[in-house]
C-alpha cells in the first residue's frame, strides 16, 4: 500500500526577519526528516511574518517581497530540501516584475519550485491582489493543492480544489485568537504565553477553548470528510507582532479524524503517514461520485451580494488595520 509520511509545523516567527524565520524553517525540516517525513508544510507567511504587514507601504511590502522562483529565500529553501532531501512548502509575500504583490505559498524540493499559489482572498494589505486560480500539483506521486487560511472557509474552493485532482490540501494559516462576530472569539492575553513555563494551564485553556482549537474543530476537519481528502493545517504559535497565535499543527484524514497534532506550547512538529486506502473507503468520494452537477451548476455560478458577508470583511479589514 503506496504511504506518504507527511509533517506540519509550529513555530514563533518574527516580523520582517527572513534571516531568524529561515533557520526556524531550518532547524524544523531538518527534525521531520530525522523522523521519517517526506514532506514538511509550514504556515501562511512563515518566511516573513503575517499580523504587521497590516501598517507596510506599497513600497516597505515590495522591499519584504520577493519574486517567485528567483528570490534569494527560494533558493536558500531549496538548499534545505536538498541537504535533508525533504519537500518543504513555506509562505511568503510575492512581488512581480510590474510590482504587483500578492501572497503566495510555494513547494520547492531538491530540483527547485514545485508549486506556487497566490492566496485567492487576501486582506492583511491593501495592496495584495488576489490570486486567479487554483493550485493542484503533483509530488511523489500523490495530487496535492493548495489553499491559504481564508480560501479555506469559502468552501467552494475546497471542493474546486478536490474536483480538480488533489487528494491532500494544504492549508497554511495564520488564524485563531482574534476577534470576530463569532459568539466567544477574541484575543488571548499575551500575558499568558510569557508565564507559560511557569504556569501552562491558564494559556492551555484558552488555546483549547472557543477562541482557539473548539473553534478550529468545529468546520476543519467537515473540509476533509465532507471531500474525502487529507487536511494538512499549519499555524503559527506565540507572538505574531501584536497578536497570540496558538499553533494547532495537525493533519486530519478523509474521515475527518485528527491523525497527527502538534500539542506542545512551543516551536514543533508532528508527523502523520497519509494512505491510499482511506481515500479510497473515505465517504466523501462517494459523496462527490453522486453529485447532480446539472441542478446547481448555474445556482453556483451567481453572483453573490449578500450584505451580511461584505459587512464582515469590511470590518475585518478595519480591525486589522489599527
Amino acid at each position: 500500500m503506496r504511504e506518504l509520511k507527511i509533517a506540519t509545523a509550529q513555530f514563533e516567527n518574527k516580523s520582517g526577519d527572513k534571516k531568524y524565520n529561515l533557520s526556524g524553517i531550518e532547524r524544523l525540516s531538518k527534525e521531520a526528516a530525522l523522523n521519517g517525513a517526506d514532506v514538511i508544510a509550514f504556515h501562511e507567511c512563515s518566511l516573513t511574518g503575517y499580523t504587521f504587514a497590516r501598517n507596510l507601504s506599497k513600497a516597505q511590502m515590495l522591499d519584504l517581497a520577493e519574486y517567485i522562483p528567483d528570490g534569494a529565500s527560494i533558493i536558500e529553501l531549496t538548499q534545505y530540501a536538498a541537504r535533508y532531501n525533504i519537500a518543504i512548502l513555506v509562505g511568503l509575500f510575492e512581488k512581480d516584475h510590474d510590482n504587483n504583490l500578492y501572497k503566495a505559498y510555494i513547494c520547492v524540493d531538491k530540483t527547485g519550485l514545485i508549486a506556487r499559489h497566490r492566496k485567492l482572498h487576501p486582506f492583511i494589505n491593501p495592496n495584495l491582489l488576489p490570486g486567479t486560480s487554483y493550485t493542484v500539483f503533483d509530488l511523489y506521486g500523490w495530487k496535492c493543492g493548495i489553499l491559504i487560511c481564508y480560501d479555506n472557509n469559502v468552501i467552494e474552493n475546497v471542493r474546486a480544489t478536490t474536483l480538480l485532482g488533489a487528494q491532500i490540501i494544504f492549508m497554511p494559516h495564520v488564524t485563531m485568537c482574534t476577534p470576530s462576530p463569532r459568539p466567544g472569539a477574541g484575543f488571548v492575553d499575551p500575558q499568558l504565553w510569557e508565564n507559560r513555563h511557569h504556569d501552562p494551564e491558564p494559556l492551555r485553556k484558552e488555546f483549547d477553548g472557543i477562541k482557539g482549537r473548539d473553534w478550529l474543530l468545529r468546520w476543519l476537519p467537515a473540509r476533509a470528510y465532507d471531500n474525502g481528502i487529507y487536511c494538512v493545517f499549519a499555524n503559527p504559535i506565540g507572538m505574531d507582532d501584536d497578536q497570540l497565535k496558538n499553533g494547532c499543527a495537525m493533519i486530519i484524514d478523509p474521515y475527518g479524524e485528527i491523525i497527527a497534532e502538534c500539542r506542545i506550547l512551543g516551536d514543533g512538529i508532528t508527523v502523520g503517514t497519509i494512505t491510499e486506502q482511506k481515500l479510497e473507503n473515505a465517504g466523501g468520494r462517494r459523496y462527490i461520485n453522486a453529485r447532480r452537477p446539472e441542478l446547481y451548476k448555474n445556482i453556483l455560478g451567481q453572483a453573490h451580494h449578500s450584505y451580511l458577508n461584505v459587512s464582515w470583511l469590511a470590518k475585518a479589514q478595519i480591525r486589522l488595520k489599527k
